[in-house]
C-alpha cells in the first residue's frame, strides 16, 4: 500500500531522442550496456538516461509530469540528502538532461511525491508530511517553471491526531487543482506493518480516499469530499486520478473487504472506479475494475493502481494481483480499458508475460487516440529490478484491445533485489509518440541507495 510512518520518518511518472535504427541505439550507449530487444525487434528507441538525484540521492519513489509546450520535464522524488526532504529535477530539453536536484522546502521527512503542471506553466509538487499531530499533503508552488517554490500547507485537517497517506494530483484544463490523498481520523485505529525490503502497509483501522480542490492556486482548498464509500469508517486507499478536458474527475482506487469486527482487519480487495461530473461534489456508484483476474491482498507494500485516459476519451486502468498459479504463489500486472467513461471495462489483459511472486509496479498513461503506454518495475529477472514498457490499443482483435508491442526493457541496469526500489515511477506523455519514464533502482553504480534515473522514450510503433 505504500505507505510511511506518520511521524515524518521514511519507512519503506517532447523527448528530442532522434528515431534511429535498433543498432545505432544500442551502439550509442556502450557505457550502459545493450538494451534487451523483444519479440519482433525494437519496439522503442530509448535516449540517455540521466541519473538525476546526483548530489541530491533519493531512496526510490518518483512522480514525473511534463509541460509539453515548453518541452519540460519535472521529476520529484522521495529521501533526498540526509534530511530525508523530497527532491526536484527539471528538464528543460524533453528529458535530454537535467538541472541538479534541489530539496523542495518544507519536505524535510516528508513521503510520497507528486507533482502536475497546470495549463499557464504553473508547477505543483505535492508530498505528505506530518506537521505537529496532524498529517496531511503539503504542496509546493512555482510560477517560474520550477526554479523556485513556496510552500502551502491549507490543507492541514482540523482532526488533530488524524492518519494521512499517499496524495495524488491533478489539474484541470481551466486551473483547478485536485488532491486526492488516504485520511482517517484516528492514527491510533490504523494498524501497519513493515516489508524488510520495501515499505509499510496497514492491516486494520479506518481508511478514506478523499478529495480536494483549489481554484486559486493552492492557496486555500475546498472541504474534504469522499470519494470511497462509508466515509469515516471505510477501508479504501490510494485514489489515483485524472481530469478530462470537460472537467471530469476520474478516480481508481483499492478497497479492501473487512473482517474481525470491530477491530476492522483487512482482507483481500479490488481496484474500483468512480468519477464527478460537478467538482467533487458527487460520486457516481463505484464500479470495480478487472475482477476475474482476483484480488490484491493488504500486505502490498508497493503503490497498486494507476488511471490514464487517451486523446479521444478512452480510459485505460493498471493494476496487479496476487494469489495463487498452478499451485503456486503469483503477482501478474493488468490493464483493462473502458470506451463509456469508465461504466463498463474491459476484461483484463495481462501485461508482464511473468507471474512471479515478485512486485510488478504498475503505471499506464494515455497517448494518442485509442492507445496507452503500460509500463511497470519489478524484480521478475533474477538480476533484480528493471523498468518495462508495452504499448496497448483499443482496436486490436476488432475493437476488444490487445498489445501492439511486446514488453521492452527500458532501464539497462538491475538494481538490487534486496534494496528498495520506491512504491511508485514515473511516467508522461510529451507527444503521442514520446514519452518520458523515471525509476528508482539500487544499481552497482549507486552503493547501496536508491537512486532516481530518467530516460526519453520515442515509441518505433506505427
Amino acid at each position: 500500500m505504500g505507505l510511511r510512518n506518520h511521524v515524518g520518518h521514511p519507512t519503506r511518472a517532447a523527448a528530442s531522442a532522434v528515431v534511429v535504427a535498433a543498432t545505432a541505439l544500442l551502439a550509442a550507449a556502450p557505457a550502459l550496456g545493450a538494451v534487451p530487444a523483444p519479440e519482433g525487434g525494437l519496439a522503442y528507441s530509448v535516449g540517455p538516461i540521466t541519473t538525476v538525484s546526483v548530489g541530491c540521492p533519493g531512496t526510490g519513489d518518483v512522480a514525473e509530469a511534463v509541460d509539453p509546450i515548453h518541452d519540460f520535464v519535472y521529476q520529484e522524488f522521495e529521501g533526498c540528502g540526509k534530511g530525508n526532504a523530497i527532491g526536484f529535477a527539471r528538464s528543460t530539453n524533453g528529458g535530454e538532461s537535467y538541472d541538479s536536484p534541489v530539496a523542495l522546502p518544507g519536505s524535510y521527512g516528508g513521503w510520497d511525491p507528486w507533482t502536475a503542471v497546470a495549463p499557464n506553466g504553473t508547477v505543483y509538487a505535492a508530498f505528505m508530511n506530518t506537521v505537529g499531530t496532524k498529517s496531511f499533503p503539503i504542496v509546493d508552488v512555482s510560477h517560474d517553471r520550477g526554479r523556485t517554490f513556496f510552500v502551502e500547507r491549507s490543507l492541514m485537517p482540523q482532526q488533530r491526531d488524524n492518519w494521512g497517506d499517499a496524495d495524488y494530483i491533478a489539474v484541470g484544463s481551466d486551473g483547478t487543482l485536485y488532491v486526492s490523498w488516504d485520511y482517517g481520523p484516528s492514527n491510533s485505529e490504523v494498524r501497519e506493518q513493515c516489508s524488510s525490503t520495501g515499505s509499510c502497509y496497514a492491516t486494520a483501522g479506518d481508511v478514506n480516499v478523499v478529495l480536494q480542490d483549489s481554484t486559486n492556486g493552492g492557496r486555500t482548498f475546498g472541504p474534504m469530499s469522499d470519494v470511497s464509500p462509508g466515509f469515516p469508517d471505510g477501508s479504501a486507499d490510494e485514489g489515483a486520478l485524472t481530469i478530462e478536458p470537460n472537467g471530469r474527475i476520474d478516480v481508481l482506487y483499492q478497497d479492501f473487504r473487512v473482517t474481525n469486527g470491530p477491530k476492522r482487519k483487512f482482507a483481500n480487495g479490488y481496484s474500483y472506479f468512480t468519477s464527478s461530473s460537478d467538482t467533487g461534489k458527487t460520486w457516481r456508484t463505484p464500479v470495480v475494475v478487472g475482477a476475474s483476474a482476483g484480488s490484491m491482498t493488504p500486505d502490498e507494500w508497493w503503490n497498486d493502481g494507476s488511471i490514464g485516459v487517451d486523446s479521444s476519451g478512452d480510459l485505460y486502468a493498471a493494476w496487479d494481483t496476487q494469489g495463487r498459479v498452478h499451485g503456486q504463489s503469483a503477482d501478474i500486472g493488468w490493464v483493462s480499458f473502458s470506451t463509456d467513461d469508465g461504466q463498463d471495462w474491459s476484461p483484463p489483459f495481462q501485461a508482464p508475460a511473468d507471474e512471479d511472486d515478485v512486485p510488478h509496479i504498475m503505471e499506464v498513461v494515455g497517448a494518442g487516440a485509442g492507445g496507452a503506454y503500460v509500463a511497470w518495475l519489478s524484480d521478475s529477472d533474477p538480476r533484480g529490478y528493471a523498468e518495462y514498457l508495452r504499448t496497448f490499443v483499443v482496436a486490436a482483435h476488432g475493437g476488444t484491445g490487445g498489445w501492439l508491442s511486446a514488453p521492452q526493457q527500458i532501464s539497462t541496469e538491475f538494481g538490487d533485489r534486496n534494496v528498495f526500489p520506491g512504491d511508485t515511477f514515473g511516467i508522461a506523455t510529451l507527444s503521442p509518440t514520446q514519452l518520458v519514464l523515471s525509476w528508482g533502482s539500487a544499481t552497482p553504480n549507486t552503493s547501496d541507495k536508491t537512486a532516481v534515473f530518467a530516460a526519453p522514450v520515442t515509441s518505433l510503433l506505427p
